[in-house]
């Protein structure tokens, strides 16, 4: 029997389907899975923009708009005594503050919101943070690493930076590639505050009458910090333990020689242990049951990338050569700069099992070849 979703308000207006848009709308390739899991969605459908729904008596879901192919958030809110603690906040564009606005007019039952915490410091979970704490004056929770890289970010100045540029034509992106990547701006966010409550792995948080432990899982990003409630079976999963599609994994500027992919896939041990009906939130799509079935699937589609990636490497290519191997549809700017990402870290995890070398020709640029070919 699935559940019944209970819409507590709506938003000015609805700007997308209240159906699941998993299901109405293309995703880019590179965030398909080949192998599907058979997963239980006890919610048919998600509500509409800038709408708060009841999960139960101590969860909200909220979902906003994003101005990317994959076009919503999903955002939670915990009941805290009298008000709430609220997960994540969507990006900082005017029609998402203009939904915040509603929803603090007649979205929260007449609650306060408390706390805010943030799973990890990507613009659509973090973009607003700076702004509802000025608007709320509440706190900011997050991991140390995820506030630093937002604090980060925050900073940079849009556009390619000439180690952003050189990072990319070592990667083989040609001029033309490179003025694609300059269009790609995604700071859209206020900026974070100066200070923050840090969370940390294994942290146990009293939310309301409810116990939340913190599972830190890194890979999709630095510190991604999930939060399990035992007595309620549901973990918010962030982006981190997504349905039907998969996080980005990527390397960047930031850490070329990073690794994020062996960190991603050996996060998975810790949500091992969870009980096969826990419920999870995750931060895009609809809330499933089946983790295990999940974790199998998501490291069974890495598995296999990183085979059609290693047989690609059968003669020597840069990583955007090798971009199409790993992704077979065209892709906007935006994706480009994820699949390049996503490519160069399937390529640090094959380099780092002596799989495949890495060789700098004299134009600067690396090439990808087969060990020992």
């Amino acid at each position: 029997m699935r559940s019944r979703l209970v819409t507590r308000a709506a938003g000015p207006r609805a700007f997308g389907p209240g159906a699941d848009v998993g299901h109405s709308r293309r995703f880019p390739a590179s965030q398909e899975l080949r192998v599907q899991p058979e997963l239980d969605y006890p919610f048919p459908a998600a509500p509409g923009f800038g709408e708060v729904a009841a999960i139960d008596n101590t969860l909200r879901w909220i979902r906003l708009p994003l101005p990317y192919a994959l076009d919503h958030i999903n955002l939670w809110l915990i009941a805290d005594g009298d008000g709430w603690t609220l997960v994540d906040t969507g990006i900082a564009t005017d029609i998402a503050r203009g939904m915040w606005e509603e929803i603090f007019a007649r979205g929260l039952e007449g609650r306060p919101i408390h706390r805010l915490i943030v799973t990890h410091f990507h613009p659509d979970h973090c973009g607003l943070a700076g702004w509802l704490v000025e608007r709320l004056g509440i706190e900011l929770w997050m991991t140390r690493s995820e506030w630093l890289f937002g604090r980060m970010m925050g900073l940079d100045e849009p556009g390619a930076s000439a180690p952003t540029a050189h990072f990319y034509r070592r990667a083989g992106v040609d001029c033309a590639g490179l003025e694609r990547l300059r269009k790609v701006d995604g700071r859209a966010w206020s900026p974070l505050p100066n200070s923050h409550r840090r969370l940390r792995d294994g942290d146990t948080i009293a939310i309301g009458d409810h116990d939340w432990k913190i599972i830190v899982g890194s890979g999709h990003s630095p510190e991604h910090a999930c939060l399990h409630c035992a007595d309620l079976g549901i973990i918010i999963g962030g982006d981190h333990l997504l349905a039907r599609i998969t996080p980005n994994i990527g390397v960047y500027v930031s850490e070329p020689e990073a690794d994020p992919l062996d960190e991603y896939l050996g996060s998975f041990a810790k949500f091992h242990h969870l009980p096969p009906d826990t419920l999870v939130l995750p931060s895009h799509l609809l809330p499933y049951r089946g983790l295990g079935r999940r974790l199998a699937a998501l490291t069974h589609h890495h598995r296999e990338r990183l085979a059609v990636l290693r047989a690609a490497c059968a003669r020597p290519q840069t990583a955007a050569e090798l971009v199409p191997a790993m992704f077979d549809r065209s892709l906007d700017s935006m994706n480009l700069y994820l699949a390049i990402g996503e490519t160069l870290s399937h390529l640090n995890y094959l380099r780092g099992r002596g799989l495949v070398v890495r060789e700098s020709g004299s134009d600067g640029i690396d090439r990808y070849r087969l060990s020992g070919s």
